[in-house]
């Protein structure tokens, strides 16, 4: 009775991980796609979290967050890498640092503000370094769990890797000071987080039907 019900329990933890981009990519679309001048190409995810109805995707940040969290608990307890775990773990701890602290108003908008901030607050750089690390460690992650599997999903995890770092470096220099990123940053972001997402939910359905 005991084998089950952890069997059971780490299902449910693996399943959490499934839905978790899903779930996530879903509310930042729906929630951008009600904003009249909010613009998806140029504006980050994060922005979303300002503005009427931020809470929304404060939430979504959260309710993602919890739900990577519990996957990497659930590849703790059944997955090929502890260490792969605990990288998603921080992955899950940056998606909640990145919900507790609002990022700053950048590209525009909310419509009022400047296109470029001066000074950012403190719960803006908190945001920017929570949202650091939690892309940092899953791009590592790719790595650490392409070894050691089969060669499809080695060199699948690797690509995926490779790809969503490199989606996320210009991404960040979008929003930064380089100008000619400026208009297709949102696009470049949302690449990246698909790329991420996507490799996220595979590594959780793959290791729940192993």
């Amino acid at each position: 009775m005991s084998t089950y019900v952890d069997a059971l329990g780490n299902q449910i933890l693996l399943a959490c991980g499934v839905a978790a981009g899903p779930l996530f990519t879903a509310t930042y679309l729906l929630v951008g796609f009600k904003r009249r001048d909010y613009k998806s190409l140029r504006h980050p995810v994060s922005s979303l979290a300002l503005g009427p109805a931020g809470w929304a995707q404060t939430v979504n940040f959260i309710s993602a967050g919890l739900l990577s969290l519990a996957l990497s608990v659930g590849l703790w307890r059944v997955g090929p890498s502890r260490w792969g775990a605990l990288l998603i773990g921080i992955w899950a701890v940056g998606l909640l640092g990145a919900g507790i602290f609002r990022t700053d108003p950048v590209r525009g908008y909310p419509p009022g503000t400047p296109d470029q901030l001066q000074h950012h607050t403190r719960a803006g750089a908190l945001h920017d370094l929570f949202s650091l690390v939690a892309f940092l460690e899953l791009a590592v992650a790719c790595f650490v769990f392409a070894l050691p599997d089969s060669l499809g999903w080695a060199l699948y995890s690797i690509a995926g890797g490779v790809l969503f770092a490199a989606t996320t470096v210009p991404a960040g220099a979008a929003f930064d000071q380089n100008q000619h990123l400026a208009n297709p940053g949102g696009l470049i972001q949302r690449t990246a987080i698909t790329i991420g997402w996507t490799w996220l939910t595979l590594l959780a359905a793959r290791t729940l039907h192993t």
